[in-house]
């Protein structure tokens, strides 16, 4: 099968060519595409391994008793007849969270083979880390993984100038109307058919929108599927209704009581725990945005929360309001204007993308600003940390109005420079002292020239 370049890569490379590799997670929701990046880095090693200790059960049991590595290393190598060789293998343990002797395993690979690459992954793996008391601090690295970026979207289909081209421009020197138009066009494709890369590999083959609802449809029943799994952490209607609750909360402050009469907010707010461990959501939280960093001012009770998927969330919708057609038209033939200002899924997929922008080797952290005074309230969507300042980030279409509470919160925190992300082309606002640059939405990730 062909393999679509991802973020990751890079990432994945400068751990295997590291003097001190310690044993890598990688971490994130079922189906973002982790498997496959790990089989593309075996391809740099002279001998790759793939334990699925789910499906192979019975390789489980040589973790069983003393954790020797040694030993355990040879009986792999012996089983899967191929050499595991310090600095020439990569072995990959799959599904890993079926076996938790395994987890406690990789903190010893640090220990007694040091020179070994091992690396892990699974489907609600952290579901497993967190039932695990003292989990290999020191001795076990993290990296995090999400669903394809606009940019890998647009390298996946071959637009690579386009793309390069994208990442030139800038406030002094915007896009030519053709290539901004082109990008406005490709991203509602993008808003469509999301980032999973099942579905990016049926929009490249088949070019028809129903095609990937369908993939769409099968992700999110086996995410529901998984829940029964853990049904004695939480009720598994309780974890549909709390996702499918964030899906038509999104945009909004999430309200507990929204999820369901007979549902305490006590657990709805466990339900929304174990959907961020599980990949599905990710919070942004409320700050007062003083200073940095943004968590220390957190208001942990108050935040709103993105799906991990725009593809997916359309799905969700569906099902839940039934025919979307009117949406999906809105996402397709709308003014790119009247697409930002009447959808809250394209704040979604702003966070979304900023997200997939911050450094992979911790758990994202987002926040925004809203204050709740009688008669003037304000809100900004994303509040950012670049370069030792906040960075406020507003999703708006027009070029005129709608940004007082922008100004606003520049005034009361002397913040000189902002960002307001939209459909429009590169260009800059200045008011007084302050300055407003225009990001468009499709170029989100040039604002992290480190993450590329």
């Amino acid at each position: 099968m062909t393999y679509y370049r991802r973020q990751i890569d890079n990432v994945l490379l400068q751990w295997k060519n590291s003097s001190k590799h310690k044993p890598l997670l990688l971490r994130g929701a079922r189906q973002v595409g982790k498997s496959s990046s790990i089989r593309h880095l075996g391809e740099q090693f002279e001998f790759y391994v793939e334990i699925n200790l789910e499906r192979q059960k019975q390789i489980q049991s040589v973790f069983k008793g003393d954790l020797d590595i040694k030993k355990i290393v040879a009986e792999i190598s012996a089983i899967t007849q191929i050499p595991v060789i310090e600095g020439r293998t990569l072995l990959f343990f799959d599904e890993i969270q079926g076996c938790q002797e395994a987890i406690s395993a990789l903190r010893f690979f640090w220990e007694d083979l040091p020179g070994l690459h091992v690396i892990a992954a699974g489907s609600l793996l952290e579901f497993a880390l967190n039932e695990i008391a003292s989990f290999g601090v020191g001795r076990i690295s993290s990296v995090f993984m999400y669903p394809m970026s606009f940019d890998e979207f647009l390298l996946a289909q071959g637009y690579d100038s386009l793309c390069e081209a994208k990442r030139q421009a800038n406030v002094a020197e915007p896009l030519s109307e053709v290539l901004h138009t082109r990008l406005v066009e490709l991203f509602r494709t993008f808003i469509m058919v999301g980032g999973m890369p099942e579905a990016v590999v049926t929009w490249i083959d088949t070019k028809e929108y129903l095609q990937c609802q369908n993939i769409h449809n099968e992700i999110v029943t086996t995410y529901e599927d998984d829940f029964g799994k853990y049904r004695h952490k939480a009720s598994p209607m309780l974890i549909r209704a709390t996702l499918r609750s964030v899906a038509h909360q999104i945009g909004s402050k999430f309200v507990y009581s929204r999820v369901g009469q007979d549902y305490r907010s006590a657990v709805v707010k466990e339900a929304l725990h174990w959907l961020v461990l599980a990949g599905l959501v990710t919070p942004v939280f409320s700050t007062a945005g003083n200073g940095l960093p943004l968590g220390a001012e957190a208001n942990t009770g108050v935040a709103k929360y993105l799906y991990i998927d725009s593809g997916l969330l359309l799905s969700i919708l569906n099902m839940g309001l039934g025919n979307i057609g009117g949406l999906t038209e809105n996402i397709l033939l709308s003014s790119a204007a009247d697409l930002v200002n009447k959808g809250s899924i394209t704040e979604m997929i702003a966070g979304l993308e900023i997200m997939k922008c911050l450094p992979p080797t911790h758990r994202p952290e987002l926040f925004y600003w809203q204050r709740e005074a009688k008669g003037s309230a304000a809100e900004i969507d994303y509040l950012i940390a670049k370069d030792m300042q906040i960075l406020p980030v507003e999703v708006k279409a027009g070029t005129q109005g709608g940004m007082k509470s922008l100004h606003y919160y520049m005034e009361q925190k002397h913040i000189p420079t902002a960002i307001r992300t939209s459909l429009e082309n590169f260009g800059r606002i200045e008011r007084g002292t302050s300055v407003i640059d225009i990001c468009p939405l499709y170029a989100l990730s040039s604002l992290f020239p480190g993450s590329k």
